[in-house]
């Protein structure tokens, strides 16, 4: 497996996460910015101490295998900080978006409580109002069809006080 370069770090490509799960975007590209940059750091000096080991004199060259392990120890403890850094850096926004989700998450129920709350009293009143217009309805039915009776029982009457006619009389009335 080849070494990243911070060429490679820079161009990396994350996928756009669906309804917001996941990494903050702004947030891992200025850290990749910082990895790119201690990299790049890290390769100039790196290549620095390279041309000085290749210039020194052939007496030093000798300590070459003790300042290599010192290299590769000095490497390693690098590597295992910026790993150490990195999976702090991950569970510091991985803890943020759960506490994120949380938040969200409550105030839908909150929106959710809220708005059944004002449908529920919505309905009362909407109940109460058919209530009224079916006694309202009841009370004019009963007042209508006593108007109703009440002209029939003056027509009953004023057809009873009517003469019988003889043919080819017209109507008679007595009154």
């Amino acid at each position: 497996m080849a070494l990243l370069t911070a060429d490679d770090v820079l161009n990396k490509k994350f996928q756009a996460t669906k309804f917001r799960e996941g990494y903050d975007q702004d947030e891992v590209d200025d850290f990749l910015d910082e990895v790119v940059n201690t990299l790049r750091v890290m390769t100039a000096e790196n290549e620095d101490l390279k041309s000085k080991l290749a210039a020194a004199p052939a007496p030093q060259r000798l300590s070459e295998p003790e300042s290599a392990t010192g290299m590769l120890q000095l490497a390693q403890k690098l590597h295992d900080d910026y790993v150490r850094a990195g999976q702090e850096e991950g569970e510091r926004i991985i803890n943020e978006a759960r506490a994120q989700a949380t938040r969200i998450v409550a105030e839908a129920e909150e929106t959710s409580a809220r708005t059944l709350s004002a449908l529920e009293q919505e309905r009362s009143l909407l109940e109460r109002k058919i209530d009224e217009l079916r006694v309202f309805e009841r009370d004019y039915r009963t007042r209508l069809k006593s108007y109703l009776e009440n002209l029939l029982g003056d027509l009953e009457s004023r057809s009873a006080t009517v003469q019988p006619r003889q043919p080819g009389e017209g109507p008679s009335f007595n009154g």
